[in-house]
């Protein structure tokens, strides 16, 4: 969409007043000017870019009524085909380029609360730099936009679950009964207890999704992937931990229904299901009833989503709780 990444050589232009000549300057000056220019081209290899891509074809045909976008009249494909060539051509100059996600809605409300005019490049320019500085990126490999964009996608996904679940966390505010802090009491809670989880489930190669209502109709959703080694070894993302517990805190301090299914992944004898229920301030073990219930009904709508095939659906495990500030302070 918008690149900050410049697209002609730096030191190239012609200084003001001044022409272009077509005969290389000879002799020690001449040198010295091939010198600072070639070293103003390794320079410049080492700013970073940011490119904002418009998702779907909705998003392109709201940006297309502004006259200055460089992209009006070209279907989605098209758009991402033209951006592809743009991002290769960066990779060659040896620019490290970093994509994010534009939003036109966000854009035209972003532009009226800074008094700028939207239809102009450097305001989709400032608008880019400042989303990539508090949103989603990744950054480009070298892979194909409708390659990259559901990796891009799935971040904005995790980005926009941690923002509502430490906005939420927040309204916990202070524990009435003790007056502790009960924000940084639950995420304690919930990091003891998304560890004590795994060291139930084993060695192998866990999911784990934590679902938490939010009270907006759309739940919080989290996974994790971990794997547990037999000598004791965890290997999991911090970012994806992060946001796991940031989750399950938020219901463990404002006490709400929420959950925990784990999948056990194995190629060779399938996979294993487990789940527990967020009941006050822990999490209680299901029976294999309860997880075959959960586990096949869609978290987002509650409809029923028919069970796998190969994969056993087995109770909970029970997971001692460590003691917690709050848990018989009553309802928060």
């Amino acid at each position: 969409m918008t690149s900050t990444a410049r697209r002609t050589r730096p030191g190239t232009e012609p200084a003001a007043g001044h022409h272009r000549t077509t005969r290389r300057a000879r002799g020690p000056a001449g040198h010295a000017r091939r010198r600072t220019a070639a070293a103003r081209r390794r320079q410049s290899r080492e700013i970073p870019g940011t490119l904002a891509v418009l998702p779907t074809p909705d998003d392109l045909a709201a940006m297309s009524r502004y006259r200055t976008f460089p992209f009006t009249g070209q279907d989605h494909p098209g758009y991402l085909r033209r951006l592809d060539g743009l991002l290769r051509t960066l990779a060659a100059q040896g620019r490290h380029t970093t994509l994010t996600l534009f939003d036109p809605g966000e854009y035209a409300t972003y532009c009226t609360d800074n008094g700028l005019h939207p239809d102009r490049p450097e305001s989709r320019a400032r608008y880019t730099t400042e989303m990539a500085a508090a949103g989603a990126t990744v950054p480009y490999t070298g892979r194909r936009l409708t390659d990259t964009l559901p990796a891009l996608l799935d971040e904005a996904d995790r980005q926009d679950t941690w923002d509502r679940a430490g906005a939420l966390l927040a309204t916990a505010g202070r524990c009435p009964a003790c007056d502790g802090d009960t924000a940084h009491d639950a995420f304690e809670n919930a990091s003891q207890a998304m560890l004590r989880l795994l060291d139930a489930l084993g060695p192998g190669r866990h999911h784990l999704v934590c679902s938490v209502p939010a009270g907006d109709g759309s739940p919080l959703l989290a996974a994790l992937h971990a794997t547990a080694h037999p000598d004791g070894r965890l290997h999991l993302a911090e970012a994806e931990a992060l946001i796991f517990c940031t989750v399950l805190a938020a219901g463990i301090a404002l006490r709400r229904p929420g959950g925990v299914v784990a999948r056990t992944l194995d190629d060779e004898h399938g996979d294993e299901v487990r789940g527990w229920s967020l009941h006050g301030t822990w999490l209680r073990a299901l029976t294999a009833a309860e997880v075959f219930s959960a586990y096949c009904t869609d978290a987002r709508t509650g409809d029923p989503v028919s069970p796998e095939p190969g994969v056993d659906y087995l109770p909970g495990i029970a997971v001692p709780q460590p003691a917690y500030p709050h848990q018989h302070c009553g309802d928060t």
